[in-house]
């Protein structure tokens, strides 16, 4: 499965967003205001899904959708 397509699952999930809503080049707190405690909860939920752990800061710092996939994509390949 494409990474990008299962993060926006999880997160769409998570957040209680339809997954239309999380475009590639949105940043989750800019955009569609997610706070930090469900920053964590997300980072959370990612690294368990993708078995690779995430710097919160990496991810919280106004990263995309594209960013946080990315990130992950060169975890896995590690």
């Amino acid at each position: 499965m494409d990474t990008k397509i299962k993060v926006k699952e999880i997160l769409a999930s998570l957040l209680k967003v339809k997954i239309e809503e999380l475009k590639d080049d949105i940043s989750l707190q800019g955009s569609i205001g997610v706070d930090s405690t469900e920053m964590v909860e997300s980072v959370i939920a990612l690294e368990k899904s993708f078995g690779v752990k995430l710097n919160i800061k990496e991810i919280t710092k106004g990263s995309t959708i594209n960013d946080i996939a990315n990130n992950i994509q060169s975890k896995l390949a590690q």
